[in-house]
């Protein structure tokens, strides 16, 4: 194994388990490993922060909404 790449491997690893069960970052990651990339490598972290980007973008506001409370 390649030791410049244990950092990455180690950084991705406490992202998993920090990021919990649906977390966009887990989704982000199925996505990238379903579709061939290995975890370590320069094209899956590349996948990786594409995903995570859009699902952000995905999830967030569009520009200029401002959220409302609730009257529940």
């Amino acid at each position: 194994m390649n030791l410049r790449k244990l950092p990455t491997l180690v950084s991705v690893a406490m992202i998993a388990m920090l990021s919990g069960c649906g977390s966009i970052e887990s989704a982000a990651q199925d996505d990238c490993t379903s579709i061939g990339w290995q975890i370590g490598s320069k094209g899956y972290e590349d996948c990786f922060r594409a995903r995570v980007y859009e699902r952000k973008l995905d999830y967030s506001n569009p520009p200029g909404d401002k959220p409302s409370p609730s009257l529940i």
